[in-house]
């Protein structure tokens, strides 16, 4: 089977891989952010344009029959052959204007980077910034951002077709509110707990250490939660040290070390790297971040 471009509707191909990727229209319709019929409509119309059925419709969801499996690759190949057209056309972009979409950790937006993020805006008024702040790595071949500050653990696992800025290395603490230290100090019974998001466990050094939980963990759903109830007393946790040596109301546990939570990089990707925009905006956190190398080591901490 042979896609024509002069038959096809690229965006009813968009919405079949969606389809194909999420496994049903529900998936689908939220990942492209339109409604459930909307998905309906653009298969319907790729399988008259085609005339042959896509997908197999089961209790489980939706399945490729063999003419769709023989769509999927040639839509991949569409795919591609788009965001390589896209990139090209954004690469000769110079101009200080239009949209640029940055992806970082929330932690590193909320409590590190914003007002920086916001000196950029103002330098840069024509320039349409969007933050993308989510734990999700962003697939920046895709065009899903233009620029994406990582922590990277190993930098092996960095992909080949990006271009990386290394920037600072990240440390952690494990921290706890002072009042808790102090009534611990003076032999309160209530328990100490760890805190941690979702479903990590509780670390063997965390129930041995001078300072040392005493009770079950206490999960929490995200990072913001997790440090409110931190400062609650509830226990203590992993945090990275700018963000606990920033807050007035935590300390570092006293006998536990600071351990490399990773590198902090500045990645984009092939021809958009070249946008006068990308540029800019690269240089300038780049600047930013190295001067945040101290905060960001834990070097000027909150001890007690």
């Amino acid at each position: 089977m042979v896609l024509e471009c002069t038959m096809i509707d690229w965006d009813d191909v968009r919405y079949f891989l969606a389809v194909a990727r999420g496994g049903s229209v529900r998936a689908a319709a939220k990942h492209l952010e339109v409604n459930h019929s909307t998905v309906l409509r653009r298969i319907a119309q790729l399988e008259d344009r085609l005339a042959a059925q896509m997908f197999e419709k089961l209790p489980s969801g939706y399945r490729l029959t063999a003419a769709g499996e023989e769509v999927l690759e040639l839509a991949h190949q569409m795919e591609a052959s788009s965001h390589q057209l896209e990139t090209r056309i954004f690469g000769r972009d110079q101009s200080a204007r239009g949209l640029l979409r940055v992806t970082l950790p929330p932690f590193l937006a909320t409590h590190l980077l914003m007002p920086d993020l916001a000196d950029f805006a103002r330098l840069h008024p024509d320039i349409e910034m969007e933050i993308v702040s989510t734990g999700e790595v962003a697939n920046l071949t895709n065009r899903e951002a233009d620029v994406a500050i990582r922590i990277v653990g190993d930098r092996k696992t960095l992909p080949l077709n990006l271009h990386g800025l290394k920037g600072p290395e990240l440390f952690s603490g494990v921290y706890m509110s002072r009042d808790r230290l102090a009534a611990w100090r003076a032999g309160t019974p209530d328990p100490i707990r760890w805190i941690v998001i979702d479903n990590h466990g509780l670390p063997v050094w965390a129930r041995e250490g001078e300072v040392h939980t005493t009770g079950v963990p206490f999960r929490t759903p995200d990072a913001e939660t997790q440090i409110v109830a931190v400062r609650q007393g509830i226990g203590m946790t992993k945090l990275p040290c700018f963000v606990g040596d920033a807050d007035a109301l935590l300390v570092r546990v006293p006998g536990t070390g600071l351990p490399m939570h990773g590198t902090l990089w500045l990645l984009t990707q092939g021809e958009a790297r070249k946008t006068k925009r990308v540029r800019l905006f690269t240089e300038f956190i780049s600047r930013r971040l190295a001067a945040y190398a101290p905060l960001l080591a834990g070097l000027s901490g909150s001890r007690e």
